[in-house]
């Protein structure tokens, strides 16, 4: 049974308005757009399929699980995810933006909390919720697909309508996705979009940028 508090909860600390500084991040996503592989919905789409299946969205899912398990080592699940970072950036990002979310929920929770990686960080605070994991992960996979329809939405551009027919038509896919990675083990992780992980080393030599990565 679904705690609609914590429910309630869990959506605040995803949303855009949470002092994370998600807004300043597009995971590559800008070097895709300014190299001529994302040039409208049909390509960014493809994109977010493709990195929600095979990448950093994978990724961030399993160790967001694993982070909600109490039985978990979280120091080594944190060691484990810094050393799957496939770039600079793409580490200073998860740092950045766990750092930043273990300030406010420490205050918010009255407790402190460990320097994590931001999807490490999330789940670890998310073990006081009363939630199901795939529906933690549901939540999670759509904010992380939001941030990048957002980056892209101002930066290909794509009209605002664009942008949420992208996410309506992901939902069913995240939902699916959820449920796998709620029970996907450690030992397969990995991540397979070489595209989204040369954007994001790319972004690191870029003399103009908006975006942090």
């Amino acid at each position: 049974m679904v705690d609609q508090l914590d429910q309630l909860r869990l959506v605040q600390w995803l949303s855009p308005a949470f002092p994370i500084g998600g807004f300043a991040y597009s995971q590559g996503l800008e070097a895709a757009i300014h190299d001529g592989f994302i040039l409208d919905g049909d390509s960014l789409a493809l994109w977010l399929q493709s990195v929600l299946r095979f990448g950093s969205g994978r990724m961030d899912a399993i160790f967001v699980a694993h982070a909600l398990d109490p039985h978990t080592d979280i120091a080594a699940l944190a060691d484990l995810a810094r050393a799957y970072a496939g770039s600079a950036e793409r580490l200073n990002e998860m740092t950045e933006q766990g750092r930043a979310f273990g300030v406010t929920i420490a205050a918010l929770l009255k407790a402190p909390q460990p320097p994590l990686p931001y999807a490490v960080a999330l789940g670890y605070a998310a073990r006081n919720l009363n939630l199901k994991t795939s529906v933690v992960l549901g939540l999670y996979l759509q904010a992380f697909a939001a941030q990048l329809t957002a980056a892209a939405v101002k930066f290909v551009p794509l009209g605002q309508t664009v942008g949420q027919q992208i996410l309506t038509n992901l939902g069913p896919d995240l939902v699916q996705l959820a449920a796998e990675y709620a029970v996907t083990p450690l030992s397969e992780l990995g991540s397979a979009s070489f595209g989204a992980d040369l954007a994001q080393m790319r972004h690191e030599t870029m003399d103009v940028r908006i975006f942090r990565s």
